[in-house]
């Protein structure tokens, strides 16, 4: 059973490679990338028919899609040289075995039905996966009141603490739990960090147990996929279908091949070592509360920790309406500048973290390039034109293969399932101007403010 399971996965893999090709292929055609014939080629003289002033800016507009390329790089690599499919996660070793887990969520208490109700239902992931020294653990910053269980342990944040540094919202509940006096942990054990929404699965903690078994590496994470169980908004999931694909290209490749943060990693599905996460902290002031978990990876970088991917995937859902989604971008952009931008990281820890985000941060002038560039084509030198119809082309298949691995064949059916493929490239002009107006408000709007999405889709049902 386990040949017929790597066949059919390699099987998986190399048609997903092909059709990564052919996409990228067909926009080097398309675009003037490769040149077929004689109306690949531009016979435009811009500077006599534009004027000097606007070509140069039509220049610096294609030059700026260079700004993407490392990230798409590492996406392309991560998605060809491993296995985009692997198989189910097999225990390398006992779970009794394991060193003690505690599985920590983090939440501000607004959804207490939500809490309760994911965090019986992940423990009993852990249960029927065969792991039994853990622990659950809520950090809320109000009373869930959580039935008493040898197992589940909530920690109520007093409204008076404050750490040394002022660090805010989920970096101070993090940090609240690491005091001497509120830990219960040793420096050999872990944590998983989840958020209040994030649902376990039999696979991710099969990783999890063969991570901490290894012990090679102080800090984890894994595959988050959006499409499990009931879709709340089809827009938003298909749009996160690029988170999957990220997490498959660029933060599998940097976790796996250089255990480097190279480009910051996400605040759930996050596995440490007690010891390290104290030694690197949480209370990294206001600039680090933002994105507190992109401030938290970039320092542990900087002090020479670290990282891997771990195999088996979570659970979680897309925001629910188009205001908390593009809310949502607009707090990452922010934080993630902060973090750039802060003198407490080296410049050469976050050298492709800020070249990524000013690629975010200049998304609103790349975009405006796609007009440009059909009303006032520029001849370009033949590597640069490949360049750009390379990375427009796997961006393009992130989508799409984004929805390959979210959703189920066997659950949809054949026509769904590609209709999905289909419906996640149609939406991505939505997504672009959701995308540039996060980026313009984040840039204007205030500061160090933390928005919480709506997590419980029950809040969702009025009567």
């Amino acid at each position: 059973m386990r040949l017929i399971n790597m066949l059919n996965s390699t099987y998986k893999h190399v048609l997903h490679c092909t059709l990564l090709f052919v996409v990228i292929m067909f926009f080097e055609i398309f675009t003037g990338g490769i040149k077929v014939n004689e109306y690949s080629y531009t016979s435009v003289d811009p500077w006599s028919e534009y004027g000097q002033f606007a070509t140069i800016v039509l220049y610096l507009l294609r030059f700026l899609t260079f700004l993407t390329l490392p990230q798409v790089l590492f996406n392309f690599c991560g998605l060809v040289f491993y296995n985009a499919f692997p198989e189910k996660v097999v225990l390398k070793g006992s779970p009794l075995l394991a060193p003690f887990i505690c599985i920590r969520v983090v939440t501000r208490g607004d959804f207490p039905d939500l809490v309760k109700a994911n965090v019986t239902r992940n423990m009993n992931t852990c249960l029927d996966t065969g792991l039994e020294n853990f622990l659950m653990e809520v950090v809320t910053d109000k009373p869930i009141n959580l039935p008493k269980h040898r197992r589940i342990r909530e920690i109520v944040v007093p409204h008076d603490y404050q750490t040394k540094s002022g660090a805010l919202f989920k970096s101070r509940a993090l940090q609240h739990c690491l005091e001497d006096h509120i830990n219960v942990l040793n420096n050999n054990d872990w944590i998983v960090h989840l958020d209040e929404e994030t649902l376990l699965t039999e696979n991710s903690v099969r990783g999890i147990i063969n991570f901490v078994l290894d012990g090679k590496h102080p800090f984890g994470q894994g595959l988050i996929t959006y499409a499990n169980e009931n879709v709340v908004n089809w827009f938003t999931t298909l749009a996160d279908s690029f988170r999957v694909s990220d997490d498959m290209g660029k933060l599998r490749l940097q976790f796996k091949l250089f255990h480097k943060p190279l480009f910051s990693w996400k605040g759930s599905y996050v596995v440490t070592q007690l010891q390290a996460e104290k030694a690197v902290s949480f209370d990294n002031g206001l600039d680090g509360s933002v994105a507190e978990d992109c401030f938290f990876a970039m320092r542990a970088f900087s002090q020479g920790y670290t990282f891997n991917f771990i195999e088996g995937e979570m659970y979680e859902k897309s925001p629910f309406t188009l205001i908390d989604f593009l809310q949502q971008r607009k707090r990452w952009l922010q934080g993630i500048l902060l973090v750039v931008h802060s003198k407490m990281i080296p410049v050469k820890h976050k050298l492709l973290l800020g070249v990524s985000v000013y690629s975010w941060v200049t998304l609103p002038l790349s975009t405006s390039n796609i007009i440009f560039a059909a009303l006032y084509p520029i001849p370009c030198p033949y590597f640069m034109d490949f360049v750009c119809a390379f990375i427009a082309g796997v961006n393009i298949y992130m989508y799409v293969f984004g929805v390959l691995k979210s959703f189920s064949l066997y659950r949809f059916g054949l026509m769904r399932f590609v209709f999905c493929a289909l419906a996640a490239v149609c939406i991505i002009p939505v997504n672009l101007v959701i995308e540039n107006l996060a980026v313009i408000w984040g840039l204007v709007g205030k500061k160090h403010k933390f928005y919480v999405v709506k997590k419980d889709i029950r809040s969702l049902v009025t009567v």
